[in-house]
């Protein structure tokens, strides 16, 4: 990991921004019940063709919380885009381990191989997004 990233430097405001917008990209789709629809049918297509599972079919409760979902976390992105504040890094890092905790829950609940994929992506920016924090506070339990 770069120990030059700190969360002081501006080079951790652009990755918290770049997290924001890898979210946008990613959950737009989510955020209502038609166009979730069409990222269903794509991300089952996608898992089935590469062997991965099948995806659960649609049903009214699934649709409802990925749109919860999906349309919190396109707020949650254009926030950190548009205001963006070293502190959301920290949050937004802390919110991906606990994504990432779920994705596992369901994975050993049988849920379709795809979603290791976005288990993978989710711990990659919460490390990146929470190591300068935990870092800066070992630092400053040693000054102390």
């Amino acid at each position: 990991m770069n120990s030059s990233l700190t969360v002081t430097r501006p080079a951790y405001i652009r990755l918290v921004r770049a997290s924001a917008w890898y979210d946008l990209a990613i959950t737009t789709g989510f955020a209502t019940p038609w166009t979730f629809a069409l990222v269903h049918e794509v991300l089952s297509s996608m898992s089935e063709g590469l062997g991965l599972g099948a995806m659960p079919p649609l049903n009214p409760m699934t649709t409802l919380y990925a749109t919860l979902m999906g349309s919190v976390v396109v707020v949650w992105s254009l926030l950190r885009i548009v205001r963006t504040q070293r502190v959301h890094g920290l949050f937004d890092g802390v919110t991906r381990m606990l994504f990432t905790a779920w994705m596992a829950y369901a994975l050993v609940q049988g849920a379709p191989q795809i979603v290791w994929g976005f288990l993978v992506v989710e711990v990659a920016w919460g490390v990146l997004q929470l190591a300068p924090w935990l870092r800066a506070r070992i630092a400053a339990g040693e000054s102390a």
